[in-house]
């Protein structure tokens, strides 16, 4: 069977983009074992509440919850453990110096599939403050009634 082309977005984080503001973004592989995948394909991850860090020079995804398999046997994973994310050593090495810089966090935007393979969608974010936030959404607002009187006309 031939390895579907193209990209399937599995989950968004869309939290995210609320609550940061995003400076970059990386493309990652995860690392992943036994019937993850599967639950991935059926949409049963939230990416809700995970960040990456670096540790020991290698990248780890936190916090993300990835359900058991539902027809899975008594060898399903842990929903909560850790997975290693698969990237460049330099961009590691980058991605070390932004963690450690003030108020930057790593946090994944999104879970796709890409030409068959799991990968992450990785920002390097910046917190918005309660006032960011307000103004944002006050500009969105601004926005959106400002193309729906173009659109009476």
């Amino acid at each position: 069977m031939p390895k579907p082309k193209g990209i399937k977005v599995a989950a968004q984080n869309r939290k995210a983009r609320h609550d940061y503001f995003i400076e970059d973004t990386y493309e990652c592989g995860i690392v992943l074992v036994g019937t993850e995948v599967k639950s991935i394909r059926a949409g049963r991850l939230n990416l809700k509440d995970s960040y990456a860090q670096v540790k020991n020079g290698e990248l780890f995804l936190r916090g993300l919850h990835i359900s058991p398999y539902e027809q899975g046997n008594i060898f399903n994973h842990d929903p909560f453990r850790p997975r290693k994310l698969l990237a460049h050593s330099r961009e590691i090495k980058k991605l070390q110096a932004l963690q450690q810089a003030d108020g930057y966090s790593l946090i994944p935007l999104s879970a796709y599939f890409k030409d068959g393979k799991v990968k992450i969608e990785l920002a390097v974010a910046k917190g918005k403050k309660l006032y960011d936030k307000r103004h944002t959404q006050a500009t969105r607002d601004a926005d959106r009634e400002i193309e729906r009187r173009v659109k009476e006309r």
